[in-house]
């Protein structure tokens, strides 16, 4: 990784860290995961990833060998849909480091014969579910449970959840939309439990990715979107790094970050040095967490609750 992509050296950043801060990045072996995790290890973290496949895995382990970065990929086998694999895991990164700074829940699987934007939902098995809810939504809320066990007693640690546009609009399946728009919800009401513990959580907005495979394919864009415009995965991974040093971290736990226009915000861009495009637009709008509030839309908001008597419990005392 070369210094050009970011407005902050990397290995500045390594220095001003005496101990490697260490991530945990789920579903790493390809894809966005191994671009988190490969740009994470050229900022100096200790990056632990997680995937079925140990031969691909290793994949991502040699990718940030061979660059020579001043981190290191270290993988570890998961199933992701079994809990108490995910157990082990964030135990065994504890037992070998003492501490877990940073946990990335990207891991995501297809439902069998899933085809994208084909298959309307009463065409599609129930058992769609189990991929996109049960891997999708269910084991990332262990790991982040697991995580916070650490976090919270270290007093400080962030956690980041991959989303996308599709939690606003229809996109792919019924169930992906539901399972990322829960992702959104679920870092709004940790950070509202985590206040106070030095941890902050985040949802992420994705625009279109660079991944290998769909570079293989030799389009110039993917239902109209342009590809030399899109997100490389390291992209994503420069974002997550400058989201865990930001001074307004703390302020902004809870809320959904769109990576594209973070990135622009804080002079980071792809390998190519080309600026990722926000998908606010095609997409009608932008995150649902924080909501916009009646003050916001100019409604006089009154609390015919506590004018009967009663008390609706988050009152403030």
């Amino acid at each position: 990784m070369t210094d050009e992509h970011t407005t902050t050296d990397a290995h500045a950043t390594t220095d001003a860290h005496a101990t490697p801060r260490v991530a945990l990045v789920t579903g790493g072996s390809r894809g966005v995961g191994k671009g988190v995790a490969t740009a994470l290890a050229a900022a100096g973290w200790t990056v632990y990833v997680t995937g079925r496949s140990a031969e691909r895995l290793q994949a991502t382990v040699d990718t940030a060998a061979a660059d020579g970065v001043p981190g290191e990929i270290r993988a570890l086998e998961c199933d992701h849909g079994r809990d108490e694999e995910i157990v082990v895991v964030v135990e065994k990164i504890h037992a070998d480091t003492g501490r877990l700074d940073l946990l990335v829940n990207n891991v995501w699987t297809n439902p069998k014969g899933f085809m994208g934007f084909n298959g309307k939902f009463w065409e599609r098995p129930a058992d769609d579910w189990d991929a996109l809810m049960g891997i999708g939504l269910r084991a990332h809320y262990v790991a982040s449970v697991e995580a916070a066990k650490i976090m919270v007693p270290q007093g400080s640690g962030l956690i980041v959840n991959i989303s996308s546009f599709g939690s606003r609009a229809p996109f792919h399946t019924v169930l992906y939309g539901m399972s990322k728009t829960a992702l959104d919800k679920m870092a709004s009401d940790m950070a509202h439990e985590l206040v106070g513990t030095g941890v902050s959580t985040l949802s992420l907005w994705l625009g279109l990715i660079r991944t290998e495979l769909i570079l293989s394919l030799g389009m110039d864009d993917f239902n109209g979107f342009p590809l030399d415009r899109a997100e490389d995965p390291t992209f994503v991974g420069r974002v997550i790094n400058a989201l865990s040093e930001d001074p307004d971290l703390g302020a902004m736990s809870g809320s959904t970050v769109i990576t594209a226009e973070y990135g622009r915000a804080k002079g980071l861009k792809n390998d190519d040095d080309a600026e990722p495009l926000s998908h606010r637009g095609a997409f009608g709008g932008g995150p649902l967490f924080p909501p916009v509030t009646d003050e916001q839309l100019g409604i006089d908001t009154v609390d015919e609750v506590a004018e009967a008597g009663g008390h609706n419990g988050f009152a403030e005392e």
